[in-house]
């Protein structure tokens, strides 16, 4: 693989973890990516800005028809083919990001098996919600003072963006300082999901409790970036996994939560009070009302 696609891999596996990948995650898009550059040179491109939304394409079918190493005579399974288009809409993400304004847009493509159905996800009651944010205090007893007060600060951030803004886990890790406008009461969110921005408005609770994490904790550190998370991602799954553990309720100790899941559960919470599908769609930055339906079948159920 020559020195354009080498040094464009690096920096995407640097750009992954800065977004809080797991390790496992990071390694299966590099490795995917890998592939799709050796495909780009064996078409003789050989520099990223050769690419189009043709090669995008004729990539997608020729690892749709891709024998199966493991398994002869088969094709590959539909669930390791999506991992392929996932991570090439993630590199496309990533360039255009870093400025490549015309790189071709994420195809947001995926297989569906005939027999497929939509996976269950745990949504939390509005009183687990209070639980498990009244818990944070009492979670961290241990270690410095310093320490303690970090993990409970972002902890509490966590519930503030994914529940109160219900934003996704990457628009919480790329959020920063000057994203939030206490004067208009809103949060800005800076190329989304498909490059979308997009303005989301604070309850009164999310106002307080912004206006004490970045004036009385955040503001204070000496960092060398201004994102208002300190840590990455992957340590906001460890500290929901530390607090519901910690918390004393056998019905959230059960469920699987992780950011999503506050943001799953501040959407059936807004439509159960009455929120009209439509605004809801645009408080999640939805691009179509068909992802925002499946809140309303959870209803139903």
């Amino acid at each position: 693989m020559n020195a354009n696609y080498n040094a464009i891999l690096k920096e995407f596996v640097k750009w992954l973890d800065t977004l809080g990948y797991s390790n496992k995650t990071i390694t299966d898009r590099k490795n995917r990516i890998h592939n799709f550059f050796e495909w780009l040179e064996g078409k003789r491109i050989i520099h990223i800005s050769q690419m189009t939304d043709k090669h995008i394409t004729e990539f997608q079918s020729y690892v749709e028809t891709c024998p199966n190493k493991v398994y002869k005579g088969r094709m590959l399974g539909s669930l390791h083919i999506n991992h392929y288009y996932i991570a090439i809409d993630k590199l496309l993400m990533f360039l255009y990001q870093y400025g490549m304004r015309n790189a071709p847009s994420p195809s947001n493509k995926r297989l569906r098996e005939p027999d497929e159905r939509i996976l269950p996800f745990d949504v939390l009651t509005q009183q687990e919600i209070k639980t498990l944010y009244d818990s944070i205090p009492n979670s961290y007893q241990w270690g410095h003072f310093e320490d303690r007060q970090a993990r409970e600060y972002e902890t509490r951030l966590m519930f503030v963006l994914f529940y109160g803004c219900g934003l996704r886990r990457t628009e919480g890790c790329n959020l920063c300082i000057q994203d939030v406008d206490f004067d208009k009461r809103t949060v800005f969110v800076r190329q989304g999901k498909n490059y979308k921005d997009r303005i989301v408005p604070m309850s009164e609770g999310v106002y307080r409790e912004l206006q004490d994490y970045i004036y009385n904790f955040r503001k204070q550190l000496k960092l060398d970036h201004n994102r208002l998370f300190i840590h990455t991602g992957g340590a906001m799954v460890k500290k929901l996994r530390h607090l519901q553990k910690n918390c004393n309720d056998e019905t959230i100790k059960s469920k699987r939560i992780t950011p999503h899941t506050l943001r799953h559960s501040i959407a059936t919470h807004l439509l159960q009070n009455g929120m009209t599908i439509e605004n809801i769609a645009l408080f999640l930055g939805h691009s179509s009302l068909d992802s925002t339906q499946i809140y309303t079948h959870i209803l139903n159920d």
